[in-house]
């Protein structure tokens, strides 16, 4: 059984099935999207809530198990080799589950590397561009007179939503017949740009042909219904 007393974040969330992997996150869309592959793997695994309004993702305890100070984070205790692994970025997360167990990732080097490159699509351009339109759509950056900075984010957004929508064209979800990590990471940033943000008129979302069809396949799924409340907000 794993040592976690060598990890200084179970002082502040202790393990209570230390034999599990352990979860620290909130049901952001990052979050979800862990909370989704874990629940999709069927790995034995144990949440913490991060409550990020209240910036425990900026203690200590946290810090040192993720230095960048966002969720989500895990430990798994038994990672490589048989030894702990404390990991953190939910693309890298991703990637790592489903090397772990074999699952929503193709097995062939090409497939692999295809569905690796919407991942990265995902970290690198719809979460940074959706999550800024949030800001400045819903959260702080509405009040501002100039809407520059939102004008430029939503057609940022808008674009993105068009090559996923192009993507999809003809396939029932990012890599064809299959529900990979592709769909993983991306659906929960849709469902939250489109709900929670707000922005669908912004981005012109029921312009698309083919998001709306796909984003209801993926929630349709047993373990995406579960992980919009993995951890439990309260």
């Amino acid at each position: 059984m794993a040592d976690f007393s060598q990890f200084p974040i179970n002082a502040r969330w202790p393990a209570k099935h230390p034999d599990r992997l352990q979860l620290y996150s909130f049901a952001t869309p990052n979050g979800v999207k862990v909370s989704a592959m874990l629940e999709e793997t069927g790995l034995p695994y144990e949440a913490h809530t991060v409550f990020i309004g209240k910036d425990e993702s900026w203690t200590p305890e946290f810090l040192s198990l993720n230095p960048n100070g966002k969720i989500p984070a895990i430990i798994d205790p038994n990672g490589p080799g048989g030894k702990p692994l404390a990991l953190f970025e939910s693309g890298a997360i991703l990637v790592y589950l489903a090397e772990k167990t074999g699952r929503l990732i193709p097995a062939d080097a090409a497939g692999r590397y295809e569905a690796l490159q919407w991942v990265f699509f995902q970290m690198a351009g719809m979460g940074p561009m959706f999550g800024q339109l949030g800001f400045f759509h819903k959260f702080a950056g509405k009040d501002y007179e100039d809407k520059r900075p939102r004008d430029r984010y939503a057609k940022e957004s808008a674009r993105l939503l068009g090559v996923l929508d192009q993507r999809l064209a003809g396939r029932d979800y990012v890599m064809g017949r299959d529900y990979t990590i592709a769909d993983v990471a991306m659906w929960p940033w849709v469902r939250n740009l489109v709900g929670f943000y707000g922005a669908r008129e912004l981005v012109g979302y029921d312009a698309t042909k083919n998001i709306a069809g796909w984003l209801e396949r993926c929630l349709a799924r047993p373990a995406s219904q579960a992980a919009l409340d993995i951890p439990p907000r309260e």
